[in-house]
């Protein structure tokens, strides 16, 4: 059974595995192989777009050094935005024929994923946060109460999307594949790449 407990400890192995390599692989229990795979392909863009944008705001970062992240920071947004699209068209493929007089539901599954998957992130470099030795009481004391925001919004959002899923295969709710139609990566359509070309 497809269910967002299922991606949400996917996700909280991924987050241990890929900071601690040494740590113990996400479990082999899964729904399906090809979508364990564009979560985690989905995820690691995630993942390496919070660490990429850590390089950018570091203070000694230099302008060289700055106009390479936000070019890997490109790259890696077009691929997390493609993968919601794939995640979306397995998940239209493999549900049941949607209701076409159900409600149109205004977010996808995909990208409730992206939204789980961020904030799945931001729990986790959080609890570092709120056990870190060298820190504050007041900044633990801080993100323990963050933490506890986090952990209620991913809990929240998980609900929402088995309720979606729920109601998509029951004939009540229905969702579109949204494409993003990014334009920056395009050299054809982002005007300070077209303008400066040969």
């Amino acid at each position: 059974m497809l269910d967002a407990a299922f991606i949400t400890r996917l996700y909280e192995a991924l987050n241990t595995t890929w900071h601690e390599p040494k740590s113990h692989p996400p479990s082999k229990s899964q729904p399906s192989e090809e979508f364990t795979g564009l979560v985690t392909a989905h995820h690691r863009e995630n993942f390496d777009l919070w660490h990429e944008e850590d390089k950018a705001r570091d203070p000694h970062a230099t302008d060289a050094e700055i106009v390479r992240v936000k070019r890997t920071i490109d790259r890696h947004n077009q691929c997390r935005n493609d993968l919601i699209e794939k995640l979306d068209e397995w998940l239209l493929r493999k549900l049941p024929a949607q209701n076409p007089a159900a409600p149109l539901h205004s977010e996808s599954p995909g990208l409730i994923i992206d939204r789980l998957s961020i904030l799945s992130l931001k729990i986790f470099h959080t609890r570092i946060e709120a056990h870190r030795e060298s820190a504050s009481a007041d900044h633990r004391l801080r993100n323990t109460a963050r933490l506890a925001i986090l952990e209620e919004q991913c809990q929240d959002l998980a609900g929402c999307f088995d309720t979606l899923l729920t109601e998509v295969e029951t004939g009540q709710r229905r969702f579109k594949l949204y494409r993003q139609m990014k334009m920056y990566n395009d050299p054809t359509l982002n005007p300070s790449v077209y303008q400066h070309s040969p």
